[in-house]
């Protein structure tokens, strides 16, 4: 006679539970359509092959930090 392996999932919930469903994180970003200078674009695009960082990472950051020298509303930060 063999041992009947379980699942760690069968310890956790029944069998005829429903699956547990992931809840979402909350919304931090908002996709948008936005017009740059292809230099600008390229400018962002070079740097992100050097650095290994996404180049809307690296907009976004540029961005963050001209609002920061601005004094802008700190919950924008």
């Amino acid at each position: 006679m063999t041992p009947t392996m379980t699942s760690p999932l069968n310890s956790i919930q029944p069998q005829n539970a429903a699956p547990l469903r992931r809840t979402r994180p909350p919304k931090r970003k908002t996709r948008i359509t936005i017009y740059l200078d292809d230099e600008v674009l390229n400018e962002f695009r070079n740097l992100s092959e050097r650095c290994g960082t996404g180049y809307q990472t690296l907009i976004n950051a540029a961005l963050r930090t001209r609002l920061a020298a601005s004094g802008a509303e700190p919950s924008l930060l």
